[in-house]
């Protein structure tokens, strides 16, 4: 296993994996880089030994070798962030439990969290850590929408859409928490017209007042989500233009704030620009 933090690490290997303290020696699975890797966690899929040689040797079936691709029974994700005691990390899976609150099971990855002691050469440590559900699937775009699907997946989508939406509204309203939905591969449109939720462990507060709520990264995370939100709405809800004139729409759909949302970020894509100039880039997640 690579030394340093793994915290730290720009991306991890099944080799870190496996090297880690509260890992069985002898774990029978497979741990691989995801493609999505982010700035607030590592995401690996866990994977069958027989699932990655099928993908990487193929298979013969009716004079035919195909290379199905290794499907992952589970998603880890080793959360980059640092807990002073067991109060802040409790406090981190607590918010990760809000959008369970307001989101069927069936709309999102289930995820579940666990707390170990993670052990390096500066001692110990609390690390989080999450099993989370593997979605397939097509990456739901909101920035992207209008979209064609196939007939089949349309009635479904509509419909999964518009419990989606409802879901998310009311945690805006009555819980004054939003996801992050503006990050590309958040969402996902399953085979079967399901949208899911795959992103679960950013959710940010909405704070009260005319002031634009930036995430730990300076993101406006709030007002770019809940204008994706109204994008899903319009374009797989069909509802009309005038759906911003609502809540939790109107206020973020004024001229003047949307304006100053754009100059943020603006701001924002640039300083990323700038520290990939210093070090490898890295998608943004969840």
């Amino acid at each position: 296993m690579s030394s340093g933090d793994v915290r730290d690490r720009e991306s991890l290997e099944h080799e870190d994996i496996a090297g880690l303290n509260f890992v069985r020696r002898q774990c029978p699975y497979v741990f691989r880089r995801h493609f999505r890797q982010g700035l607030r966690s590592h995401v690996m899929e866990v994977l069958t030994p027989e699932g990655l040689e099928a993908e990487r040797s193929g298979i013969v079936a009716g004079g035919f070798r195909r290379f199905p691709d290794a499907q992952p029974l589970k998603m880890l994700r080793i959360f980059r962030s640092r807990f002073s005691n067991s109060s802040q990390a409790l406090e981190e899976i607590r918010r990760l439990r809000i959008v369970e609150r307001y989101l069927p099971p069936d709309l999102l990855a289930r995820s579940e969290e666990f707390l170990v002691t993670y052990w390096n050469e500066d001692g110990d440590h609390l690390l989080l850590c999450g099993l989370q559900e593997y979605v397939s699937g097509e990456i739901l775009d909101p920035w992207s929408l209008p979209v064609s699907f196939p007939e089949a997946v349309k009635g479904p989508l509509a419909r999964h859409a518009a419990r989606f939406t409802a879901g998310v509204k009311q945690m805006v309203l009555e819980g004054g928490y939003i996801p992050d939905l503006a990050g590309i591969g958040n969402l996902f449109a399953t085979p079967e017209g399901r949208i899911k939720l795959v992103d679960i462990n950013n959710i940010s507060r909405i704070r009260e007042g005319d002031g634009i709520c930036l995430d730990d990264r300076g993101y406006p995370a709030c007002d770019k989500s809940i204008e994706a939100l109204a994008r899903i709405e319009q374009h797989l809800c069909g509802a009309g233009p005038r759906v911003t004139d609502e809540p939790p729409y109107n206020e973020v759909f004024r001229a003047e704030r949307m304006r100053e949302v754009r100059k943020i970020e603006k701001r924002f894509y640039e300083g990323l620009k700038r520290q990939a100039g210093k070090m490898p880039q890295m998608r943004k997640d969840a």
